[in-house]
Order: C-alpha cells, then sequence, then structure tokens
C-alpha cells in the first residue's frame, strides 16, 4: 500500500494527491481523523478513515453525532460541492482565439475545439473526481464541428431557406457536442458512466427561446439560466446530480461587464477567465434527489 496516493476532504475542498507516508502523518497530527473521507486508487468510492483497514489503527473515532470535516457533504459520503475552473489567463484566451479562428478555416475546427475542451476540462476540479480528463478525439465527431465552421458562413447568404437553416442547425449540432463531451470524461484514467438524456428537439427549443429572448432586451438572462437547469436535470449515470446555482440576475450583470468591458479590447483576456471561472463555479454536484422539484 505504500506506493499509493491519496486524496482526501478538508474544509469543504478536495486535497492531494499524497503518498501514504504523508497522509499517515497528517492521521497522527489529527489533521485527518476516523471520520475525514479518503478515495485512492482501486476504491469504489469515498469513504471514511476509519472504515478503511489497517489505516487508522489506534485512532479513536469521532464521537457519534458529531458533524463530519467535510462540510458539504451529505447522503452517505457522497461528495458534494461546487466546481471551479483554475485558468490561466493568456493562456486560455490564447486556446479561444484560436478556436474562434478554426470556426472560420473550418477545416482545422475539430482540433481547435478539441485542445479548447481539453485545457478547459483538465483545469475544472469536481468534488469527488480526481485528475479530471478529457479522452475526446479531433476525428470522433468532425463532420459536426466542420459543419458549425460551415454555418457561419451560410449565415451569410441573403437566401432566406439558408439563413434559417444557419439558425436552426447549430442547435442540434450544440446537442451533439453536448452528448460527446459528457460521455468522454475520465478521472483517474478511468472513463466516467455520465451521459446526457435530454431530446434534441428540447434542446432545440430551448437554444430558439434563447435567441427570441433576445428581443426582451434582459430576458435572455432568465431564459440561458432556465436552460442550464435543464440541462443539468438530463446529465445522467451516476449517484449525484449536477445543478446550476446561478441566476439570472447574476448572469445578466456579468455579461454586461464582460459585454462593455471588451470593447475596450485590452481587458478582453482578463475579463474572460472571470467570466468563464465564474460560470463554472455556478455548477455543482449534490447527491441524487437531496433538490427540491
Amino acid at each position: 500500500m505504500s506506493n499509493r496516493s491519496w486524496y482526501y476532504a478538508a474544509q469543504g475542498q478536495q486535497q492531494g494527491p499524497i503518498s501514504e507516508d504523508e497522509l499517515r502523518d497528517l492521521i497522527a497530527g489529527g489533521v485527518v481523523t476516523a471520520e475525514t473521507l479518503l478515495w485512492s486508487d482501486g476504491m469504489a468510492g469515498w469513504e471514511k478513515a476509519g472504515r478503511i483497514p489497517g489505516l487508522m489503527s489506534g485512532v479513536p473515532s469521532t464521537a457519534p453525532g458529531g458533524p463530519p470535516p467535510f462540510d458539504g457533504r451529505s447522503g452517505g459520503g457522497i461528495p458534494a460541492g461546487a466546481l471551479s475552473a483554475d485558468l490561466e489567463t493568456l493562456t486560455y484566451f490564447g486556446w479561444t482565439l484560436l478556436y474562434f479562428v478554426g470556426q472560420f478555416l473550418v477545416v482545422i475546427t475539430p482540433w481547435t475545439a478539441v485542445y479548447l475542451y481539453r485545457y478547459v476540462i483538465e483545469r475544472m476540479k469536481v468534488p469527488g473526481r480526481p485528475n479530471l480528463t478529457f479522452t475526446g478525439q479531433p476525428l470522433d465527431i468532425w463532420y459536426v464541428f466542420i459543419a458549425m465552421g460551415v454555418l457561419a458562413y451560410v449565415g451569410l447568404s441573403d437566401r432566406p431557406i439558408l439563413n434559417l437553416i444557419s439558425l436552426v442547425a447549430p442547435a442540434f449540432l450544440g446537442w451533439m457536442v453536448l452528448r460527446w463531451l459528457l460521455s468522454n470524461l475520465a478521472s483517474n484514467g478511468e472513463r466516467l458512466p455520465i451521459h446526457f438524456e435530454g431530446s434534441p428537439v428540447v434542446y432545440a427549443g430551448w437554444y430558439l427561446l434563447l435567441i427570441v429572448s433576445g428581443i426582451t432586451i434582459v430576458g435572455w438572462a432568465w431564459v440561458l439560466t432556465a436552460w442550464m437547469r435543464w440541462v443539468c436535470r438530463n446529465i445522467q449515470g451516476t449517484r449525484r446530480e449536477v445543478v446550476f446555482n446561478g441566476s439570472g440576475l447574476e448572469v445578466l450583470w456579468r455579461s454586461i461587464v464582460f459585454g462593455l468591458g471588451s470593447m475596450l479590447i485590452i481587458p478582453i483576456p482578463w475579463l474572460l477567465r472571470w467570466y468563464s471561472a465564474w460560470y463554472v463555479s455556478q455548477f455543482a454536484v449534490v447527491p441524487r434527489g437531496s433538490q427540491p422539484m
């Protein structure tokens, strides 16, 4: 067991990896107690240190009824909490810029999209999912990304039918990308059993409603918030559910700040990182069934 790496929960955050020698030092110092949740390779899920054979010999357990040291966990030790993203300002901006350039060059879009997704996902921290990675490859759904690039030009046409196609088609392409993204998430090198069950028709309906709501000037922010919550409800495959905690007002004022600040050009990289990191932090994982219907 001495070569194993461990993760532990402390102050509402996932900590690690650490070696077993370091873990035993934390146990001796009282940082890790019998009630602290731990995870290591080969374990099906997070478990209290006191329940792991041979780890807490001679260490007394916390008195019954005492609160667990990892705040934000419930549901029988299932990790819960908000997501976060540690994005480097200029690197993130560079990958984002390359993605938009790829959209117009069309042919390289599958590569620029995958590189951006991989950069962001591998810098996200999800409670209970150490070392999150993205296993998708550029040629998995290359035709979807090529179609997105082509639609950027189709929308410039003066023909109504082509304009209609450029308006509706991105919704179905976005649905395909979302399913592909979720099905290619991995933790510690193991593919996660996550999948998206939302209907493409309903997804397209939300997309079109978001566009139409633009005429209200501000209403789109509440539509976007409701859409994100619908998306979260349709993410299945694990004991936890994903929730979106952002409000329409929060989305609105941050989007306004981002838009106005971007007019100055120079602040764009910092505003992009600020906005994206906040958006990611509004997603959280909680034990399934813990949210009111």
